[in-house]
């Protein structure tokens, strides 16, 4: 990495404190919005929910995350990354407090359900910072042969957030209540913001960078008006729908249909967290040696495709209520971890393929374009669950998670490397 001789104040190194406070600051956000379903059952126990409530509270996260990430982008295009994320996380972390007090269930009181919702809201709409802020630190101060190993470093810390989430969270709803949950978000969220305090700053070669594209110009070529980037945008997005199935319904799954029981829910999940955190630093690494990344997404929505059209076979196959054989039990369980560790293994090398078209000066609002996409589907993936369910049970549930993968699979390919390959191809024949 080259660094500006006039600005000696980080050495080479300092790179890899600026990742781990983006790791930290996606790792804190992670548990919370990753791990708050994990405590499905509980929840649904607790605040006394059915399955459409359910799955509308645990989508509204999502949904403040969709909305608030292109502005949040925006911002951190203009601002930089340091000032987004201290606001974003003091703020969410004061938004969970405030859950602790007036929107925690106890023995002698039930908040309403506006209390919950809008909490779990705010908490989404505050969070949504985190990503798009860490993703352009990562861009600016990672050279291009190292961004891909980068960007899925960073992007370990959804799923080791959603691990830490899914060990942690539901022994302590149990235990000691949401209330306690609450705080725990809030703390972590506070130590992430520290953090970024001592180590997010702005690479010192951007103080003789090149000036940023002022708003008129930023209007006709930034990412807003890429084809491209909205194209694997909408891929990510729809890709994601499989995941989120896994991480807001698999521990309903689990226990209403697998009749599994709480250790074994919470093996399955952290198996899922864990599997995917370790394949996006291993996919990273790999593609950037390779520089194969279209061809690593095609192969996981390919995957993804064959794996949850098994799962729900293999539901079919158990009956439309339960499964009662243990052997099918494991098997139920054993794929749906597979499942859920491919269709979340591809988030760092898509994510650097977009932020690498969009360019390390729009990295914000292109990530903040795909983080939108991602938190919509967030949104919609668990509040449609229960009515997929009422509709054709569990098979319907697997089959549409497996159609989206179908119908991503295209999007995540871009353009220009099709034509390319086209271009060669001709050119071959036309000197032969």
């Amino acid at each position: 990495m080259t660094h500006s001789p006039l600005s000696p104040s980080y050495s080479p190194r300092h790179r890899w404190k600026v990742l781990a406070a983006g790791v930290a600051a996606n790792a804190a956000f992670s548990v919370a919005f990753s791990g708050i379903p994990m405590t499905a059952v509980l929840m649904r126990t607790g605040y006394q929910l059915d399955n459409a409530t359910l799955g509308l509270v645990l989508g509204l996260m999502g949904l403040g995350i969709a909305v608030s990430e292109l502005p949040w982008g925006l911002l951190t295009d203009r601002w930089g990354d340091r000032p987004v994320l201290l606001t974003g996380l003091g703020s969410t972390a004061i938004a969970l407090v405030a859950m602790a007090l007036w929107a925690a269930p106890s023995a002698q009181h039930i908040p309403g359900l506006g209390w919950l919702a809008a909490g779990l809201l705010l908490v989404g709409l505050l969070g949504g910072s985190v990503n798009g802020a860490s993703g352009r630190a990562v861009m600016t101060w990672f050279d291009a042969g190292e961004r891909g190993l980068a960007m899925s470093i960073r992007q370990t810390a959804v799923p080791l957030g959603g691990g830490v989430g899914a060990l942690v969270l539901p022994f302590v709803a149990l235990h000691f209540g949401f209330a306690a949950l609450y705080g725990l978000l809030a703390l972590l969220c506070a130590l992430s913001a520290a953090m970024s305090w001592a180590w997010v700053h702005e690479p010192p070669i951007a103080k003789d960078a090149p000036r940023a594209p002022t708003a008129a110009e930023a209007a006709k070529t930034g990412p807003l008006r890429d084809a491209r980037v909205w194209r694997i945008v909408l891929g990510i997005g729809i890709l994601c729908a499989p995941q989120f199935a896994v991480l807001s319904f698999g521990t309903v799954f689990l226990h209403d249909f697998g009749h599994a029981g709480l250790a074994t829910i919470t093996a399955t999940m952290v198996f899922t967290q864990v599997g995917a955190m370790v394949m996006r630093v291993w996919s990273g690494r790999w593609t950037d040696r390779r520089r194969n990344r279209p061809a690593y997404l095609r192969t996981c929505s390919a995957l993804s495709v064959a794996l949850f059209a098994a799962l729900a076979v293999l539901v079919m196959a158990a009956g439309t209520h339960t499964a009662d054989s243990l052997a099918l039990r494991i098997a139920l369980v054993v794929l749906l971890g597979v499942s859920g560790v491919c269709v979340s293994a591809w988030h760092g090398v898509a994510y650097t393929e977009l932020a690498t078209l969009a360019g390390a000066a729009r990295a914000g609002t292109a990530l903040g374009m795909a983080n939108t996409s991602v938190f919509l589907v967030c949104f919609v993936t668990p509040f449609s669950i229960p009515h997929l369910l009422a509709l054709q049970g569990w098979p319907m549930v697997w089959l549409a998670a497996s159609a989206c993968a179908l119908v991503a699979m295209p999007l995540l390919v871009p353009r220009p490397a099709v034509a390319d390959q086209k271009l060669a191809k001709t050119a071959l024949s036309r000197s032969t």
